[in-house]
Protein backbone atom coordinates (compact mmCIF):
# COMPACT_ATOMS: atom_id res chain seq x y z
CA UNK A 1 0.00 0.00 0.00
CA UNK A 2 2.98 2.33 -0.61
CA UNK A 3 0.93 4.27 -3.20
CA UNK A 4 -1.73 5.12 -0.61
CA UNK A 5 -1.59 8.47 1.18
CA UNK A 6 -3.08 9.93 4.34
CA UNK A 7 -5.70 12.61 3.83
CA UNK A 8 -8.07 14.65 5.99
CA UNK A 9 -11.27 15.52 4.15
CA UNK A 10 -11.06 19.23 5.01
CA UNK A 11 -7.96 19.42 2.80
CA UNK A 12 -9.73 18.11 -0.30
CA UNK A 13 -13.47 18.86 -0.02
CA UNK A 14 -15.95 21.55 1.01
CA UNK A 15 -19.48 20.81 2.23
CA UNK A 16 -22.16 23.41 1.57
CA UNK A 17 -25.28 23.77 3.73
CA UNK A 18 -28.72 23.59 2.14
CA UNK A 19 -31.51 26.15 2.10
CA UNK A 20 -34.40 26.40 4.58
CA UNK A 21 -37.32 26.12 2.18
CA UNK A 22 -40.63 27.32 3.65
CA UNK A 23 -42.91 24.50 4.82
CA UNK A 24 -46.04 26.29 3.59
CA UNK A 25 -44.98 25.43 0.03
CA UNK A 26 -44.37 21.72 0.67
CA UNK A 27 -46.62 19.30 -1.21
CA UNK A 28 -47.02 15.54 -1.40
CA UNK A 29 -48.05 15.74 -5.05
CA UNK A 30 -46.66 17.19 -8.28
CA UNK A 31 -46.00 19.58 -9.89
CA UNK A 32 -42.82 21.09 -8.57
CA UNK A 33 -39.18 20.16 -7.99
CA UNK A 34 -38.37 17.59 -5.31
CA UNK A 35 -36.82 18.50 -1.95
CA UNK A 36 -33.97 16.21 -0.94
CA UNK A 37 -34.56 15.12 2.66
CA UNK A 38 -32.91 12.60 5.01
CA UNK A 39 -35.67 10.20 3.94
CA UNK A 40 -34.08 10.03 0.48
CA UNK A 41 -31.00 8.27 1.87
CA UNK A 42 -30.90 4.50 2.11
CA UNK A 43 -29.46 2.74 5.13
CA UNK A 44 -25.90 2.03 4.06
CA UNK A 45 -25.90 4.93 1.60
CA UNK A 46 -27.39 5.57 -1.80
CA UNK A 47 -30.40 7.50 -3.07
CA UNK A 48 -34.01 6.45 -2.43
CA UNK A 49 -36.52 7.98 -4.80
CA UNK A 50 -39.68 6.53 -3.31
CA UNK A 51 -40.19 9.33 -0.77
CA UNK A 52 -40.95 12.53 -2.65
CA UNK A 53 -41.71 15.91 -1.12
CA UNK A 54 -42.41 18.60 -3.70
CA UNK A 55 -41.89 22.37 -3.42
CA UNK A 56 -44.27 24.79 -5.07
CA UNK A 57 -42.69 28.13 -4.09
CA UNK A 58 -39.91 30.24 -5.57
CA UNK A 59 -36.54 28.49 -5.70
CA UNK A 60 -33.15 30.22 -5.36
CA UNK A 61 -31.13 29.10 -8.37
CA UNK A 62 -28.01 28.23 -6.38
CA UNK A 63 -29.95 25.56 -4.47
CA UNK A 64 -31.02 23.56 -7.53
CA UNK A 65 -28.99 20.36 -7.60
CA UNK A 66 -27.53 18.77 -10.71
CA UNK A 67 -27.54 15.10 -11.69
CA UNK A 68 -24.43 13.47 -10.28
CA UNK A 69 -24.05 15.89 -7.37
CA UNK A 70 -22.79 14.20 -4.20
CA UNK A 71 -24.79 14.91 -1.05
CA UNK A 72 -24.68 13.75 2.58
CA UNK A 73 -27.37 13.71 5.24
CA UNK A 74 -26.60 15.56 8.47
CA UNK A 75 -29.72 14.76 10.51
CA UNK A 76 -31.32 11.45 11.45
CA UNK A 77 -34.49 10.91 13.48
CA UNK A 78 -33.63 7.34 14.55
CA UNK A 79 -31.82 6.68 17.82
CA UNK A 80 -29.32 4.49 15.98
CA UNK A 81 -28.62 7.20 13.40
CA UNK A 82 -29.53 4.79 10.60
CA UNK A 83 -28.57 7.08 7.71
CA UNK A 84 -26.57 9.84 9.43
CA UNK A 85 -23.60 11.00 7.38
CA UNK A 86 -24.21 8.61 4.51
CA UNK A 87 -23.78 9.78 0.94
CA UNK A 88 -25.86 9.61 -2.22
CA UNK A 89 -25.61 10.77 -5.81
CA UNK A 90 -28.44 12.90 -7.22
CA UNK A 91 -30.23 11.01 -10.04
CA UNK A 92 -31.15 12.48 -13.42
CA UNK A 93 -34.87 11.63 -13.40
CA UNK A 94 -36.16 14.92 -11.93
CA UNK A 95 -35.21 18.35 -10.58
CA UNK A 96 -33.98 18.13 -6.98
CA UNK A 97 -33.50 20.93 -4.45
CA UNK A 98 -30.69 21.34 -1.91
CA UNK A 99 -32.69 21.34 1.31
CA UNK A 100 -31.47 22.22 4.81
CA UNK A 101 -29.61 19.54 6.81
CA UNK A 102 -28.35 18.11 3.54
CA UNK A 103 -24.73 18.79 2.67
CA UNK A 104 -23.55 19.29 -0.92
CA UNK A 105 -20.03 17.87 -1.24
CA UNK A 106 -17.70 19.75 -3.54
CA UNK A 107 -14.29 18.35 -4.52
CA UNK A 108 -11.66 21.10 -4.14
CA UNK A 109 -8.88 19.16 -5.85
CA UNK A 110 -10.11 16.62 -8.45
CA UNK A 111 -6.53 15.60 -9.19
CA UNK A 112 -6.31 14.07 -5.71
CA UNK A 113 -9.83 12.78 -5.02
CA UNK A 114 -12.44 11.23 -7.33
CA UNK A 115 -16.06 12.03 -6.53
CA UNK A 116 -17.39 8.53 -7.19
CA UNK A 117 -14.66 7.04 -5.00
CA UNK A 118 -15.57 9.51 -2.24
CA UNK A 119 -19.22 8.47 -2.56
CA UNK A 120 -18.25 4.92 -1.58
CA UNK A 121 -15.69 6.00 1.01
CA UNK A 122 -18.50 7.80 2.85
CA UNK A 123 -20.21 4.42 3.27
CA UNK A 124 -17.31 2.52 4.87
CA UNK A 125 -17.58 1.07 8.41
CA UNK A 126 -14.67 3.21 9.64
CA UNK A 127 -16.30 6.42 8.43
CA UNK A 128 -19.64 5.27 9.83
CA UNK A 129 -18.09 4.67 13.27
CA UNK A 130 -16.48 8.11 13.19
CA UNK A 131 -19.76 9.87 12.32
CA UNK A 132 -21.71 8.16 15.10
CA UNK A 133 -18.96 8.77 17.67
CA UNK A 134 -18.82 12.50 16.88
CA UNK A 135 -22.57 13.09 16.41
CA UNK A 136 -24.70 15.12 18.82
CA UNK A 137 -28.24 14.61 20.10
CA UNK A 138 -30.05 11.59 21.48
CA UNK A 139 -33.55 11.51 19.99
CA UNK A 140 -32.43 13.31 16.83
CA UNK A 141 -28.83 12.71 15.76
CA UNK A 142 -26.82 15.47 14.06
CA UNK A 143 -23.49 15.91 12.35
CA UNK A 144 -22.07 18.91 10.51
CA UNK A 145 -19.81 19.84 7.59
CA UNK A 146 -16.94 20.61 9.95
CA UNK A 147 -17.21 17.24 11.72
CA UNK A 148 -17.40 15.31 8.46
CA UNK A 149 -14.42 17.23 7.10
CA UNK A 150 -12.29 16.29 10.11
CA UNK A 151 -12.41 12.63 9.11
CA UNK A 152 -9.01 11.22 8.17
CA UNK A 153 -8.33 8.18 6.05
CA UNK A 154 -5.99 6.74 3.43
CA UNK A 155 -6.61 6.97 -0.30
CA UNK A 156 -4.84 5.44 -3.33
CA UNK A 157 -3.72 7.25 -6.45
CA UNK A 158 -6.47 8.66 -8.63
CA UNK A 159 -6.49 5.91 -11.27
CA UNK A 160 -6.99 3.28 -8.55
CA UNK A 161 -9.80 5.36 -7.01
CA UNK A 162 -11.61 5.41 -10.34
CA UNK A 163 -11.12 1.67 -10.78
CA UNK A 164 -12.53 0.95 -7.30
CA UNK A 165 -15.55 3.17 -7.98
CA UNK A 166 -16.13 1.39 -11.30
CA UNK A 167 -16.11 -2.05 -9.64
CA UNK A 168 -18.60 -1.04 -6.95
CA UNK A 169 -20.61 1.00 -9.45
CA UNK A 170 -21.09 -2.04 -11.68
CA UNK A 171 -22.90 -3.77 -8.82
CA UNK A 172 -25.04 -0.71 -8.10
CA UNK A 173 -25.86 -0.32 -11.80
CA UNK A 174 -27.15 -3.90 -11.95
CA UNK A 175 -29.21 -3.29 -8.80
CA UNK A 176 -30.77 -0.23 -10.45
CA UNK A 177 -31.59 -2.24 -13.59
CA UNK A 178 -33.27 -4.94 -11.48
CA UNK A 179 -35.33 -2.31 -9.66
CA UNK A 180 -36.46 -0.77 -12.94
CA UNK A 181 -37.50 -4.14 -14.38
CA UNK A 182 -39.46 -4.95 -11.22
CA UNK A 183 -41.12 -1.52 -11.29
CA UNK A 184 -42.14 -2.09 -14.92
CA UNK A 185 -43.66 -5.45 -13.97
CA UNK A 186 -45.68 -3.74 -11.22
CA UNK A 187 -46.96 -1.08 -13.59
CA UNK A 188 -48.07 -3.70 -16.10
CA UNK A 189 -49.73 -5.82 -13.41
CA UNK A 190 -51.67 -2.81 -12.12
CA UNK A 191 -52.74 -1.93 -15.65
CA UNK A 192 -53.93 -5.50 -16.22
CA UNK A 193 -55.90 -5.29 -12.97
CA UNK A 194 -57.49 -2.02 -14.10
CA UNK A 195 -58.52 -3.76 -17.34
CA UNK A 196 -60.53 -6.26 -15.27
CA UNK A 197 -62.78 -3.33 -14.25
CA UNK A 198 -63.27 -4.70 -10.74
CA UNK A 199 -62.53 -1.51 -8.80
CA UNK A 200 -65.12 0.62 -10.60
CA UNK A 201 -68.60 1.82 -9.78
CA UNK A 202 -70.68 -1.34 -10.43
CA UNK A 203 -73.55 -1.50 -12.88
CA UNK A 204 -76.97 -2.66 -11.61
CA UNK A 205 -76.90 -6.37 -10.87
CA UNK A 206 -73.08 -6.53 -11.04
CA UNK A 207 -72.32 -5.22 -7.55
CA UNK A 208 -70.32 -7.28 -5.07
CA UNK A 209 -68.39 -6.21 -2.00
CA UNK A 210 -64.69 -6.36 -1.29
CA UNK A 211 -65.30 -9.12 1.24
CA UNK A 212 -66.67 -11.31 -1.58
CA UNK A 213 -63.18 -11.37 -3.05
CA UNK A 214 -60.99 -10.72 -0.01
CA UNK A 215 -60.81 -12.01 3.56
CA UNK A 216 -59.79 -9.12 5.79
CA UNK A 217 -57.59 -9.92 8.78
CA UNK A 218 -58.04 -13.71 8.39
CA UNK A 219 -57.52 -15.80 11.49
CA UNK A 220 -54.31 -17.81 11.78
CA UNK A 221 -53.17 -20.23 14.40
CA UNK A 222 -51.03 -18.79 17.16
CA UNK A 223 -47.39 -19.73 16.81
CA UNK A 224 -45.10 -20.12 19.79
CA UNK A 225 -41.84 -19.89 17.84
CA UNK A 226 -39.04 -17.87 19.39
CA UNK A 227 -37.81 -16.85 15.94
CA UNK A 228 -40.97 -15.93 14.04
CA UNK A 229 -40.59 -13.63 11.04
CA UNK A 230 -41.47 -10.08 12.07
CA UNK A 231 -42.25 -7.28 9.60
CA UNK A 232 -42.49 -3.71 10.87
CA UNK A 233 -43.88 -0.65 9.13
CA UNK A 234 -40.46 0.49 7.93
CA UNK A 235 -40.13 -2.74 5.93
CA UNK A 236 -43.05 -1.83 3.64
CA UNK A 237 -42.39 0.07 0.44
CA UNK A 238 -44.59 2.88 -0.81
CA UNK A 239 -44.20 1.79 -4.45
CA UNK A 240 -43.38 -1.91 -4.77
CA UNK A 241 -44.76 -5.22 -3.53
CA UNK A 242 -41.45 -6.39 -2.09
CA UNK A 243 -40.86 -6.44 1.67
CA UNK A 244 -37.64 -4.50 2.10
CA UNK A 245 -36.36 -6.37 5.15
CA UNK A 246 -37.57 -8.43 8.05
CA UNK A 247 -36.35 -9.67 11.39
CA UNK A 248 -37.05 -12.59 13.71
CA UNK A 249 -38.37 -12.37 17.22
CA UNK A 250 -40.54 -14.33 19.67
CA UNK A 251 -44.11 -14.58 18.48
CA UNK A 252 -46.17 -12.20 20.60
CA UNK A 253 -48.79 -9.62 19.69
CA UNK A 254 -49.25 -8.36 16.17
CA UNK A 255 -51.06 -9.10 12.94
CA UNK A 256 -50.52 -12.56 11.45
CA UNK A 257 -50.04 -13.39 7.81
CA UNK A 258 -48.80 -16.12 5.48
CA UNK A 259 -47.61 -16.42 1.89
CA UNK A 260 -50.16 -15.04 -0.56
CA UNK A 261 -51.37 -12.33 1.80
CA UNK A 262 -51.20 -8.58 1.29
CA UNK A 263 -50.41 -6.28 4.21
CA UNK A 264 -51.52 -2.65 4.00
CA UNK A 265 -50.83 0.18 6.43
CA UNK A 266 -53.97 1.47 8.14
CA UNK A 267 -52.56 4.51 9.98
CA UNK A 268 -51.71 8.03 8.86
CA UNK A 269 -49.43 8.95 7.11
CA UNK A 270 -48.38 5.43 6.10
CA UNK A 271 -51.71 4.65 4.44
CA UNK A 272 -51.66 7.88 2.42
CA UNK A 273 -48.03 7.23 1.45
CA UNK A 274 -48.97 3.81 0.06
CA UNK A 275 -47.13 1.39 2.36
CA UNK A 276 -48.27 -2.00 1.07
CA UNK A 277 -46.59 -5.36 0.44
CA UNK A 278 -47.27 -8.84 -0.91
CA UNK A 279 -46.02 -11.70 1.26
CA UNK A 280 -44.20 -14.49 -0.58
CA UNK A 281 -40.93 -15.02 1.30
CA UNK A 282 -42.06 -17.25 4.19
CA UNK A 283 -41.40 -20.97 4.40
CA UNK A 284 -44.34 -23.27 3.47
CA UNK A 285 -47.02 -23.13 6.19
CA UNK A 286 -45.00 -20.52 8.12
CA UNK A 287 -46.92 -17.77 9.93
CA UNK A 288 -45.35 -14.33 10.15
CA UNK A 289 -46.21 -11.49 12.49
CA UNK A 290 -46.24 -7.79 11.84
CA UNK A 291 -47.15 -4.35 13.09
CA UNK A 292 -50.55 -3.96 14.71
CA UNK A 293 -51.03 -1.09 12.25
CA UNK A 294 -51.38 -3.50 9.32
CA UNK A 295 -54.57 -4.71 7.67
CA UNK A 296 -54.08 -8.20 6.23
CA UNK A 297 -55.91 -9.01 2.99
CA UNK A 298 -56.14 -12.55 1.64
CA UNK A 299 -57.86 -13.48 -1.64
CA UNK A 300 -60.67 -16.00 -1.39
CA UNK A 301 -59.96 -19.56 -2.53
CA UNK A 302 -61.28 -19.10 -6.08
CA UNK A 303 -59.60 -15.72 -6.58
CA UNK A 304 -55.96 -15.22 -7.75
CA UNK A 305 -53.91 -14.30 -4.71
CA UNK A 306 -52.44 -11.17 -6.28
CA UNK A 307 -55.89 -9.59 -6.58
CA UNK A 308 -55.56 -8.58 -2.93
CA UNK A 309 -52.36 -6.65 -3.63
CA UNK A 310 -53.67 -4.98 -6.77
CA UNK A 311 -56.86 -3.92 -5.00
CA UNK A 312 -54.83 -2.48 -2.13
CA UNK A 313 -52.89 -0.41 -4.69
CA UNK A 314 -55.97 0.60 -6.71
CA UNK A 315 -56.69 4.37 -6.46
CA UNK A 316 -60.46 4.08 -5.92
CA UNK A 317 -60.07 1.57 -3.07
CA UNK A 318 -57.26 3.56 -1.44
CA UNK A 319 -59.24 6.80 -1.62
CA UNK A 320 -62.12 5.06 0.16
CA UNK A 321 -59.76 3.80 2.88
CA UNK A 322 -58.26 7.26 3.40
CA UNK A 323 -61.68 8.91 3.58
CA UNK A 324 -62.77 6.45 6.26
CA UNK A 325 -59.88 7.06 8.64
CA UNK A 326 -60.97 8.12 12.12
CA UNK A 327 -59.23 9.26 15.28
CA UNK A 328 -57.26 12.21 16.57
CA UNK A 329 -55.11 14.26 14.26
CA UNK A 330 -51.87 12.48 13.42
CA UNK A 331 -53.12 9.09 14.71
CA UNK A 332 -56.00 8.40 12.36
CA UNK A 333 -56.69 4.83 11.29
CA UNK A 334 -59.02 2.97 9.00
CA UNK A 335 -60.73 -0.15 10.32
CA UNK A 336 -60.92 -3.33 8.26
CA UNK A 337 -64.69 -3.29 8.75
CA UNK A 338 -64.84 -0.04 6.76
CA UNK A 339 -63.34 -1.82 3.77
CA UNK A 340 -65.33 -5.05 3.75
CA UNK A 341 -68.50 -3.57 2.26
CA UNK A 342 -66.71 -1.44 -0.32
CA UNK A 343 -68.64 -1.87 -3.62
CA UNK A 344 -66.86 -3.55 -6.52
CA UNK A 345 -67.91 -4.88 -9.90
CA UNK A 346 -68.19 -8.63 -10.36
CA UNK A 347 -65.20 -10.01 -12.32
CA UNK A 348 -65.51 -12.34 -15.29
CA UNK A 349 -63.98 -15.71 -14.46
CA UNK A 350 -62.11 -16.32 -17.78
CA UNK A 351 -60.41 -12.92 -17.61
CA UNK A 352 -59.70 -13.43 -13.91
CA UNK A 353 -58.00 -16.75 -14.60
CA UNK A 354 -55.80 -15.21 -17.32
CA UNK A 355 -54.91 -12.40 -14.92
CA UNK A 356 -53.91 -14.94 -12.29
CA UNK A 357 -51.61 -16.77 -14.70
CA UNK A 358 -49.94 -13.54 -15.75
CA UNK A 359 -49.46 -12.17 -12.24
CA UNK A 360 -48.09 -15.45 -10.90
CA UNK A 361 -45.32 -15.43 -13.51
CA UNK A 362 -44.70 -11.70 -13.04
CA UNK A 363 -44.41 -11.88 -9.27
CA UNK A 364 -42.18 -14.94 -9.49
CA UNK A 365 -39.82 -13.01 -11.74
CA UNK A 366 -39.91 -10.02 -9.39
CA UNK A 367 -39.06 -12.34 -6.52
CA UNK A 368 -36.05 -13.71 -8.40
CA UNK A 369 -34.90 -10.17 -9.24
CA UNK A 370 -35.19 -9.24 -5.58
CA UNK A 371 -33.15 -12.28 -4.54
CA UNK A 372 -30.44 -11.36 -7.05
CA UNK A 373 -30.45 -7.76 -5.81
CA UNK A 374 -29.99 -8.92 -2.24
CA UNK A 375 -26.99 -11.04 -3.30
CA UNK A 376 -25.47 -8.12 -5.20
CA UNK A 377 -25.93 -5.80 -2.24
CA UNK A 378 -24.28 -8.29 0.09
CA UNK A 379 -21.36 -8.68 -2.33
CA UNK A 380 -20.97 -4.91 -2.62
CA UNK A 381 -21.01 -4.50 1.15
CA UNK A 382 -18.33 -7.20 1.52
CA UNK A 383 -16.09 -5.72 -1.19
CA UNK A 384 -16.54 -2.09 -0.12
CA UNK A 385 -14.36 -2.01 3.03
CA UNK A 386 -11.79 -4.38 1.51
CA UNK A 387 -11.32 -2.27 -1.61
CA UNK A 388 -11.29 0.96 0.38
CA UNK A 389 -8.54 -0.33 2.66
CA UNK A 390 -6.48 -2.09 0.01
CA UNK A 391 -7.12 -5.55 1.46
CA UNK A 392 -8.20 -6.80 -1.97
CA UNK A 393 -6.78 -5.80 -5.34
CA UNK A 394 -9.04 -4.22 -7.91
CA UNK A 395 -8.41 -6.89 -10.55
CA UNK A 396 -9.39 -9.63 -8.09
CA UNK A 397 -12.59 -7.77 -7.20
CA UNK A 398 -13.34 -7.26 -10.91
CA UNK A 399 -13.31 -11.02 -11.47
CA UNK A 400 -15.76 -11.55 -8.62
CA UNK A 401 -18.09 -8.83 -9.93
CA UNK A 402 -17.95 -10.13 -13.50
CA UNK A 403 -19.15 -13.51 -12.32
CA UNK A 404 -21.94 -11.91 -10.27
CA UNK A 405 -23.39 -9.63 -12.95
Amino acid sequence: MSEWRNVTLKDVITIKHGFAFKGEFFSETMPGPILVTPGNFAIGGGFKGNRKKYFTGDVPGEYVLSAGDLVVTMTDLSKAGDTLGYSAMIPSDATYLHNQRIGLVQIDNPSILDKSFLNYMLRTPSYRSYILATSSGSTVRHTSPSRICEYSTRIPELCVQKAIANVLGALDDKIVVNDRIAATYEEIVCLRFADLAIDVDPSPGEEITASDLIAFNPRYRTTSRDDAVYVDMAALSTRTARVIQWARRPSKSGTRFSNGDTVMARITPCLENGKTAYIDFLEPNEIGIGSTEFIVMRARDDIPSHVSYCLARSPRFREHAIRNMVGSSGRQRVAAASLMEFPLSRPRQPELAKFGEFTSKSFEHMKSLDAETQRLMQLRDVLLPKLMSGQIRVRDAEKVVEEAV
